[in-house]
C-alpha cells in the first residue's frame, strides 16, 4: 500500500497511500521549519531568473504560454496565485518546463552535468491502479502531451546565478539544433499548431 504500490518509480499498481511522515521525519522537519520562508524565496528568485534568461535568449515570450511556436520553444510555468500578493503564492517545489524533444534535451543536459527529472512520465489514466475505470486514452490529450514534453530543471534555493545561466545557455544551445531530433509526442492534438 505504501507509495501506491509504486514499482518501478512512477508506475503505480494499486491505490494506497503516500506515507512518509514518521516521527523521525517530523523531528527533522521541525528543525527545518524556521528556514522554510527563506528557502521558498530562493526558489521564487531562481524561477524568476530562469524566466528572465529564457526570454532574453529568445526561448520564450514569458510564462503561461501553452503553444509551441517560433517564439516559444520552451513553455515556462506561470506562478499560481501570483497576483494574490501572498509571499508564498508559489514555492516552485519543481520548476517544470515543457519542451518538444524532451528526451533529447534531457540527454544533452545530462551530458553537460545538469541534472533534470521527469515527474509522472505515465499519466494517471494509464496507471495500472486505475485500469478498472476503463479510461480511453484519447480522452486525456493534455495529460498525454504533458507526460512526453515536461521536464523539471534544478530549482533548489542554493543554486547560483552562474548555474542557472549555464543551464539556460545549454537549453538555448540545444534548441538551436533541436530540429535534427524527432518529435517525441505522439498524442498532440491537445494544442493547436503545437508541433511543426
Amino acid at each position: 500500500m505504501r507509495m501506491h504500490g509504486m514499482k518501478p518509480k512512477y508506475y503505480h499498481h494499486l491505490i494506497g497511500g503516500n506515507f512518509r511522515l514518521d516521527a523521525i521525519q517530523a523531528a527533522v522537519l521541525n528543525v527545518k521549519l524556521p528556514h522554510l520562508d527563506s528557502w521558498s524565496r530562493g526558489r521564487q528568485r531562481n524561477a524568476a531568473l530562469y524566466t528572465e534568461l529564457m526570454v532574453e535568449k529568445g526561448l520564450a515570450t514569458g510564462t503561461g504560454e501553452t503553444i509551441f511556436d517560433e517564439k516559444n520553444k520552451v513553455l515556462i510555468p506561470k506562478a499560481v496565485y501570483e497576483a494574490s500578493g501572498h509571499p508564498g503564492h508559489h514555492i516552485y517545489n519543481q520548476f517544470v518546463i515543457r519542451v518538444e524533444r524532451r528526451n533529447a534535451l534531457r540527454d544533452f543536459l545530462t551530458q553537460n552535468e545538469i541534472m533534470t527529472e521527469i515527474y509522472y512520465p505515465v499519466p494517471f489514466h494509464r496507471q495500472e491502479c486505475f485500469k478498472y475505470l476503463n479510461p480511453v486514452d484519447e480522452d486525456y490529450p493534455i495529460s498525454n502531451c504533458a507526460s512526453t514534453d515536461s521536464l523539471a530543471l534544478p530549482i533548489y534555493p542554493e543554486l547560483t546565478t552562474e548555474q542557472i545561466t549555464f543551464t539556460v545557455s545549454k537549453i538555448a544551445e540545444f534548441q538551436s539544433s533541436a530540429s535534427q531530433f524527432p518529435l517525441e509526442c505522439k498524442h498532440c492534438d491537445c494544442m493547436k499548431n503545437s508541433h511543426r
